[in-house]
């Protein structure tokens, strides 16, 4: 009893003398100070300002999915009707479908991206000569840059019945695949675009986390004998886990953002069971059928699923310990 007495004491002082050190560091706030800080606050109200009217005005908007919405009438005398919309939507077996759909291609989207995000950053910090190093890492993040509608031109026509892959199939005796004409290809082909279009750009942040590691760990290693594969398993991947663990936690709430480009791109009446997403059952109801209220309800329903995502993983991350967003 007396030793968890005497922990509580040490711990309160040690509370104690950190706060006391956080109000040496604090700046009265006076007229002075105030002038002299004039062009970071300016700048901060600035941003304050867009962030609300782009940001949070708008939400103003999710009103529309509790009335039956019409543009003439506007939203503050548009019909009220409660949840209909949502009990709509999640009668809807279209509805259901395309949530699955948008959590499949979301999930494989994340694994692949994340994964060869770390494995090609950390192949390239291992390329000593910066001859190769720089173009090679110029060259794949330009990718990045290149719009869907490029991107997935250029995946059509070498998937399509004349493409360069079907050619090579050819040329080794096989039958050529029809790639857009059954389903179980569309998945592979999106999570393949999202690889190649963002593998080289995400790798960057990889990339500086890696140099932020300090070079005195590497050289003991190879005194110990160490090869390259155990400097990466003992220094690398631990010296990159906090980025590694925040990104993740960043990423997992966009899993329900799977994409609209390339799948409305890409899809076509064939292959509809699995290409259509929730942003594209939104294009089709909320623009094309003119209910916006619909569309409304399916855009709060992906707003939500993100944020619980986005609770779900950081409570697990810090039960387990790990690096958390708050």
């Amino acid at each position: 009893m007396s030793q968890s007495n005497d922990a509580t004491v040490k711990s309160r002082a040690g509370f104690r003398r950190k706060k006391q050190k956080v109000e040496e560091y604090k700046v009265p706030i006076t007229k002075a100070e105030v002038k002299k800080q004039s062009f970071l606050i300016i700048t901060a109200a600035i941003f304050l300002v867009y962030g609300f009217v782009f940001y949070y005005l708008p939400l103003g908007g999710w009103i529309m999915a509790f009335q039956k919405y019409k543009p003439k009438t506007g939203l503050l005398h548009s019909q009220f009707v409660g949840l209909d919309k949502f009990k709509f939507l999640f009668s809807d077996k279209t509805f259901i479908r395309v949530v699955w759909n948008t959590l499949g291609m979301g999930t494989l989207n994340l694994i692949a991206t994340f994964i060869m995000a770390i494995v090609f950053a950390i192949l390239l910090n291992e390329v000593r000569q910066n001859v190769l190093k720089k173009p090679i890492q110029t060259i794949s993040y330009l990718p990045h840059f290149l719009s869907w509608v490029i991107v997935t031109g250029i995946l059509h026509d070498a998937l399509s019945a004349n493409g360069i892959v079907n050619d090579i199939i050819r040329f080794f005796g096989g039958t050529p695949i029809v790639f857009f004409g059954e389903t179980k290809y569309f998945w592979p082909i999106v999570c393949f675009a999202n690889v190649w279009k963002e593998t080289g750009w995400n790798a960057i942040i990889y990339l500086a986390a890696i140099t932020s590691i300090d070079p005195c760990l590497y050289e003991a290693a190879s005194i110990d004998g160490a090869g390259r594969w155990a400097k990466i398993k003992n220094i690398t991947l631990p010296g990159i886990r906090p980025t590694i663990m925040i990104l993740l936690l960043m990423n997992i709430g966009n899993v329900i953002n799977a994409g609209f480009e390339v799948q409305y791109l890409l899809g076509n009446d064939l292959i509809k069971s699995v290409s259509d997403t929730i942003d594209i059952y939104v294009l089709t109801w909320g623009i094309s059928q003119s209910d916006f209220s619909l569309g409304t309800a399916a855009g709060i329903f992906k707003s939500v699923v993100s944020i619980v995502l986005i609770v779900v993983a950081n409570y697990i991350a810090k039960k387990t310990g790990e690096e958390r967003l708050f």
